[in-house]
């Protein structure tokens, strides 16, 4: 078990204890995290953010909320075991099913599915993969870190033979925009889920699995020395930077994940020290995002970049909102400024508080303690 990570001595305007109280209060009763409370369309629980969230209540010592978040996602994928077997039992005699027969990625904070046009007036992707990859990757980690070996085998056996049997099927992007391929940092979260998988249930199947999507990664999303968004798009996401961290498909000190890390910093990054999604964003703009620009503070504090990680931590805090929360993004500096107001009009303001934002902060302000 390692030591709690202590964010009240973080010199950061008290960000790092405002941090924890945002993951807290946005936990349901059920152990599922509401994405962001103020922001209608984030009303549901992500398996990948709440994952997430979770890692980061680990850091700071809160593993009770931890494992209640852990133990949300067992009921709710057992919940829904038919569907999960019907896929599977489809993809085996080699049906790809509807996106809509898919688990979705994202439930209400009971772990029920979403309802038709519940969210919104036109359809909203929902079918991922990378999420169920996440969490088995983050309970692992969670047992790792707790000593908790507690868990439902059946939930974490029914999740790995979903992604081994679907991993090759095309689902949409993390960010839940392109639907039409696949995508290197899904991939990424599959392999590691997988990995864990097979050491939480002694099932070296998921792990020979885990390899197959390992290679292609490697061999088919490579170019120019370092990886692309997709495996028909060349551009570069800052979602790759995942490939290491957390997931270790590639090591931090890898080639290519300096060569990615290097083209993260370089195309990405905003002149003010903010870090886009990818380029041609337009979603809200396509503004920096706190979570990424947390993301590769994070790397640097893993490759010893001090200034790298000094640089993006100034950034993340001045990007506090007047209650002291932290935002999806940031606008001022957006890609397409004439595409910020449309999606206001449409959805509102930004999303603030984004739980998966403070998470980010807490998870890499602990990469950098050890500095102290």
């Amino acid at each position: 078990m390692t030591d709690r990570f202590d964010p009240a001595t973080l010199d950061d305007g008290g960000l790092g204890s405002r941090s924890v109280k945002v993951l807290c209060d946005g936990q349901h009763q059920s152990g599922a995290f509401i994405a962001s409370p103020n922001f209608a369309s984030y009303r549901y629980a992500w398996l990948r953010d709440g994952a997430f969230c979770a890692r980061a209540l680990d850091v700071v010592g809160e593993h009770a909320r931890a494992g209640q978040f852990h133990r949300w996602v067992e009921r709710t994928v057992l919940r829904h075991s038919d569907r999960a077997e019907s896929v599977i039992e489809a993809l085996t005699a080699g049906r790809v099913p509807d996106a809509e027969e898919m688990l979705p990625t994202r439930y209400d904070l009971e772990g029920r599915l979403e309802r038709p046009g519940e969210v919104e007036d036109e359809p909203w992707p929902n079918f991922q993969l990378d999420g169920y990859g996440t969490w088995l990757h983050e309970l692992e980690t969670h047992h790792r870190r707790t000593g908790n070996e507690s868990f439902d085998a059946g939930a974490v056996d029914l999740v790995a033979r979903y992604l081994a049997a679907g991993w090759q099927t095309k689902c949409y992007d993390c960010w839940e925009e392109f639907g039409d391929g696949h995508h290197a940092s899904t991939l990424a979260a599959i392999a590691a889920g997988l990995s864990s998988a097979a050491r939480l249930l002694g099932n070296r199947a998921f792990e020979r699995e885990s390899e197959r999507v390992r290679t292609l990664l490697l061999t088919e999303f490579v170019r120019n020395g370092y990886l692309r968004k997709g495996r028909t798009d060349d551009r570069v996401d800052a979602s790759l930077l995942w490939t290491t961290l957390p997931f270790g498909v590639l090591d931090v000190d890898h080639p290519t994940m300096g060569a990615t890390a290097v083209a993260v910093r370089s195309q990405l990054q905003s002149a003010f020290g903010g870090i886009y999604r990818y380029r041609g964003d337009t979603y809200f703009g396509g503004g920096e995002w706190v979570l990424l620009t947390c993301w590769l503070a994070w790397y640097d504090a893993r490759t010893g970049n001090r200034s790298g990680y000094e640089q993006a931590r100034r950034w993340v805090i001045a990007s506090v909102d007047a209650a002291g929360d932290l935002p999806e993004q940031t606008t001022t500096h957006a890609q397409d400024p004439t595409m910020v107001d449309p999606w206001v009009r449409r959805w509102g303001p930004v999303a603030t508080p984004l739980l998966w934002s403070h998470a980010m902060y807490l998870i890499a302000s602990e990469a950098a303690a050890s500095w102290n």
